[in-house]
């Protein structure tokens, strides 16, 4: 499966953004999708994860209630509506499918393929 992150930019502190995953190539209805994220110098950073039906979501401690994920199966579209967004949001983020997604999500990140770019996001206080 192609992914390809999409819709970063730079807001100001308190702002929104929504971030899009498309999904190419060959796609399955039983995996797991998730964003990570990872700013210079620090170590990537799990922050949601949905299962491609909708059923189970998880999010980070740090972004739990401000961030959203949801997908769109027609669109084959994973989406992240980031709200009262911080200045230490500021990162990279990247998307992720875990076409062996068997019950559990991954927050480490090595079940995934992180194949695609990820898109930038700039947070100014």
């Amino acid at each position: 499966v192609q992914l390809q992150a999409s819709g970063g930019g730079l807001v100001q502190a308190g702002g929104s953004l929504r971030l899009s995953c498309a999904a190419s190539g060959r796609t399955f209805s039983s995996y797991a999708m998730a964003w990570f994220r990872q700013a210079p110098g620090k170590e990537r950073e799990f922050i949601a994860a949905i299962t491609w039906s909708g059923d189970s979501v998880l999010y980070a401690d740090s972004v739990k209630g401000r961030f959203a994920i949801s997908r769109d199966i027609a669109k084959n579209t994973m989406y992240l509506q980031m709200n009262s967004l911080k200045p230490e949001d500021t990162a990279v983020y990247m998307c992720a499918a875990d076409l062996g997604y068997s019950g559990n999500f991954d927050t480490t990140g090595y079940e995934y393929d992180f194949s695609g770019q990820g898109t930038q996001v700039t947070v100014s206080s």
